[in-house]
């Protein structure tokens, strides 16, 4: 099954960018970035970032813009039955080239996951110099680390935050 990344969640002003690899069945399904509620993306950022949580999405990507946080996948399109991204076949990736033409402010890259800084770096290539960031990956299919843990690797998103 063909799978088409979200357009992403940015302003031009963006400082960070975080890159997933694409969007599974639920996300897909819901037509909204971490939609699986199993998925602690939005938990992490609302941690982090010191706000309430909700559910409502529009709430969701307003926290991030506000922070100058922008979100985005690194794969535009891939066949994929299921969401694990083991499962990717045939992918290509988004246009970065244009994207951070447009964002001149983002100094930082960080990925949700391993698979997705393979992808970067296997189809993208950089005129500037990032920081670039693998964190493990929010998905409820990464059971490895405890939530605490994840949780404490994403904390560097306050650090960067308050270097700006």
């Amino acid at each position: 099954m063909k799978s088409f990344s979200f357009l992403p969640i940015s302003d031009s002003d963006a400082t960070v960018l975080i890159l997933g690899t694409m969007p599974g069945t639920k996300s897909l399904e819901l037509n909204q970035y971490y939609g699986h509620n199993q998925n602690n993306f939005w938990k992490f950022m609302f941690l982090i970032l010191n706000e309430d949580f909700s559910n409502e999405y529009q709430t969701k990507k307003k926290l991030l813009i506000k922070n100058k946080i922008a979100l985005w996948d690194v794969l535009q399109y891939c066949d994929r039955i299921g969401s694990l991204d083991s499962a990717i076949k045939n992918e290509m990736a988004n246009d970065f080239e244009s994207f951070l033409e447009k964002h001149p402010h983002i100094h930082t890259i960080i990925f949700n996951g391993q698979k997705a800084a393979a992808f970067f770096k296997k189809y993208v290539s950089l005129e500037k110099t990032y920081q670039l960031i693998t964190l493990p990956s929010t998905s409820p299919a990464n059971a490895s680390k405890s939530f605490d843990s994840k949780l404490n690797e994403w904390k560097i998103i306050q650090t960067i935050q308050e270097k700006k």
